[in-house]
Order: C-alpha cells, then structure tokens, then sequence
C-alpha cells in the first residue's frame, strides 16, 4: 500500500460500536490507513478478538475499552482512561447506536430512553469532549453516524428517525462551527445496510430493504472517504441519495405514509 493510502500512520482513531457491524468495517479501514485504533464496545471477547486480527494484519496497536456507552459521564471516563494511557484522539469515528422497531407507546419507555441515551446524549458528550481537545491541538476529524431517517418522520421508529434527525443537524452545524480550528466534523446517512441492526431492532426485513441492503464495508468507505475529503455530510449510496432527494419534493404530510408503507415487514 502506498504511502498516501497510509496517510494516518502515526495517529490514533476511536471507534465506538466497534464489536460489530459498520464498527468493525471503520475500524479496519482505519487501521489499513495506518491509524493505531481505540475500540469501545460493550462485548470485550470482540473487541480483543478485532484488535488481535488488526495488529496481525496491519502491526495496529489498539486500546481496547469494554464500556456501556448509554451513561451519563462516559466522554469524561473514556478521557480519562485514554489520558493514563497517554493516547490523544485523532478521529473520532462516533457510531455505536441501534434502533428499536414498533409504534412507540408499543415500546417500553425505558428502552426508548435507553436508545436516545447512546444515538443521542452520549453522542453529543464524546464529540463534544473529544472534539474540544481537538481544538486545543489545531486539528481533527469526526465522523458522526445518522440515517436517511434522518430525513424525514418515520412512523414504527419515530424515536430513532428523530434522534438521527438530530444528529444530523448537529454534525452540519458543527462542520461549520468548528471549521476555523482545523476539526472536519462529517456526518454520514447510510440506508439499509448489512449489520445487525434489524435483529437488534426487532424487525424482519422486508423486500424492499432486502433489494436496497448495502454491504458495510462499502457504507464505511463512503464515510470515511467523505471525512478525509472535508465534506460536511454525505448519504451512503446512489439509491438513498435519490431517496433523500425526492423527499425534498414530496409533500410533509405524505412523507410519514410513504415511510410507514416502506417499513412494513413482509
């Protein structure tokens, strides 16, 4: 590999969710580019077993964390374990997340809590903590994790669209706000994606995600190669794209009766 494909030799990237799914595929990626990887997942056998096969295949150190990221106070844990360390975050790839299927008041409220603890507060916390000592040094990345939900009302995962919803807005605007400090901040809106998402979830997909399902390491490459490039977002996919497009032009009351239909399980 050449030297401009290992342009983050040297660095260190931080990759929340990373014991599985999209997390697994960023940290790869990253580790191909030279990066050293922080891994922050619940399940340590994964992380450890990840941070084995990266070092075998690319000589990556890693700090391997097992944390529950839905808690308050977990930017200032993670800094702090990562300052006795001695590791400064160079990226911070934010993507530990999931979704919860159903109509909400068919959801028990504390999971729907939880869910917006981890997708939402928690997200918010580590980039505002890892982004600030990024300001301090002169410069960073940060790759923040939405959906095409995003984008609209979406009815048996109202919940989860509105928090990404909020990600999304909160990454644009701080794409701008932190531009003057050399910190790229890229937000990502992948569609259906091949993870486990669905199972966590608690849908069965249906024919229409089954044939619009992209593989996770093609959504991880788009992020990634839109964060290196300074863009401040990005939808994973030509087809989501002209989802998102049409959106544009489709009328808001309609917008949540289209989701719904396209939610549906088979």
């Amino acid at each position: 590999m050449g030297d401009a494909m290992r342009d983050l030799v040297g660095k260190w990237a931080m990759v929340t969710g990373a014991s599985s799914g999209l997390g697994v595929d960023f940290a790869r990626l990253l580790a191909e580019r030279g990066a050293n990887l922080v891994l922050v997942a619940r399940r340590a056998p994964e992380l450890e077993s990840l941070a084995a096969e990266l070092k075998q295949a690319y000589g990556t150190q890693s700090q391997v964390l097992p944390m529950d990221l839905a808690q308050p106070g977990v930017g200032a844990r993670l800094r702090a374990r990562l300052d006795e360390a001695g590791v400064a975050v160079d990226v911070l790839v934010n993507n530990a997340g999931y979704g919860l299927h159903g109509e909400l008041l068919q959801q028990p409220l504390e999971r729907t809590l939880d869910m917006l603890q981890l997708d939402v507060m928690s997200l918010t916390e580590l980039t505002h903590v890892f982004a600030s000592d990024m300001v301090r040094r002169g410069g960073g990345q940060i790759l923040l994790i939405a959906s095409i939900g995003a984008f609209q009302a979406t009815p048996t995962y109202a919940a989860y669209s509105a928090g990404k919803a909020y990600v999304l807005m909160l990454g644009e605007a701080l794409h701008e706000e932190l531009k003057p400090h050399h910190v790229t901040v890229t937000t990502l809106s992948p569609g259906v994606t091949r993870t486990g998402f669905f199972e966590v979830a608690g849908q069965k997909t249906n024919a229409l995600q089954r044939m619009a399902m992209m593989e996770s390491r093609a959504v991880a490459q788009i992020g990634l190669a839109a964060l290196k490039a300074g863009r401040p977002s990005v939808v994973a996919g030509f087809m989501n794209a002209l989802t998102v497009f049409l959106v544009r032009f489709t009328p808001r009351w309609l917008q949540p009766r289209l989701a719904r239909a396209a939610m549906k399980s088979d």
